[in-house]
């Protein structure tokens, strides 16, 4: 297991063998390539019927082993792995308007197993069930403008097995720090959320992958100003300083906004 460290060369270190791992399901740079894995295709996702979420319509290409499906939703799209039957990202766009109109719906809490997604590579209800995880949003419920897409948010194509301290704690602030900047940006703002693979965690009878991670990437265009939040996915978890756009590329070798030029 790798150890918390929270500032230094030790962070970096640490910051680099995890998402070294995690570029395998996340995605991979121009520059820099992850080792191939068996089966492994350079794909580059369309999600020809929602590009309204990623920045002029163009989604990051992702180097990964195992099926992926793309999965448009009223209010985020998600790219999903059926390999560990969570998301490898999930896109959302933001603004002042979606953000106060969010404030207005009701949570339902209605989980359920999205059956756009074959059986064999989607997680059931049956595989939180007893688990010490709890179903973590990557797109967050309170981000929902509709109740459709409240509604929506709950499908488990949706989450990822997270430790529940960590996800009521400093990830909802992450979260609410997200939705806290919409509100006072120029215009929308773009949002990616995924989980970080750095050892074999598995909970439930479709061994659904449990992250050690988990980042969000916050671009603005107005200002052209990206910033990278990352946790880890344990109890002690801390809110710590945001990476800069160019720190995630050099520590992780991952071009999540492909083509756009950031500051």
């Amino acid at each position: 297991m790798l150890k918390k460290t929270e500032n230094g060369r030790g962070r970096r270190l640490a910051l680099q063998a995890v998402v070294w791992t995690a570029a395998l399901l996340v995605g991979c740079s121009s520059g820099v390539k992850p080792p191939a894995r068996p089966g492994a295709t350079l794909t580059t996702v369309g999600f020809a019927n929602c590009p309204q979420f990623f920045v002029s319509g163009r989604a990051p290409a992702v180097a990964i082993a195992g099926r992926l499906r793309e999965l448009c939703f009223d209010s985020f799209a998600v790219l999903h792995s059926g390999e560990s039957r969570t998301p490898v990202y999930v896109a959302e766009r933001l603004n002042r308007d979606i953000v106060l109109r969010a404030q207005k719906i009701e949570r339902t809490n209605r989980f359920y197993a999205d059956a756009r997604l074959p059986a064999a590579e989607r997680a059931e209800l049956s595989d939180y069930k007893g688990s010490v995880n709890s179903r973590g949003h990557m797109a967050a419920a309170a981000n929902m403008p509709t109740p459709a897409a409240m509604a929506q948010s709950f499908s488990l194509a949706n989450m990822v097995p997270q430790d529940p301290r960590q996800n009521a704690g400093p990830w909802a602030k992450v979260e609410d720090d997200t939705r806290k900047y919409a509100l006072r940006a120029k215009g929308d703002i773009y949002v990616m959320t995924g989980p970080v693979f750095a050892d074999q965690r598995v909970i439930g009878a479709n061994r659904v992958h449990v992250p050690t991670h988990l980042f969000k990437l916050v671009y603005d265009p107005s200002t052209a100003r990206t910033w990278v939040h990352w946790q880890q996915n344990t109890p002690d978890a801390k809110v710590n300083k945001p990476l800069s756009y160019q720190e995630f590329q050099q520590w992780v070798g991952l071009d999540l906004l492909p083509g756009v030029a950031v500051h």
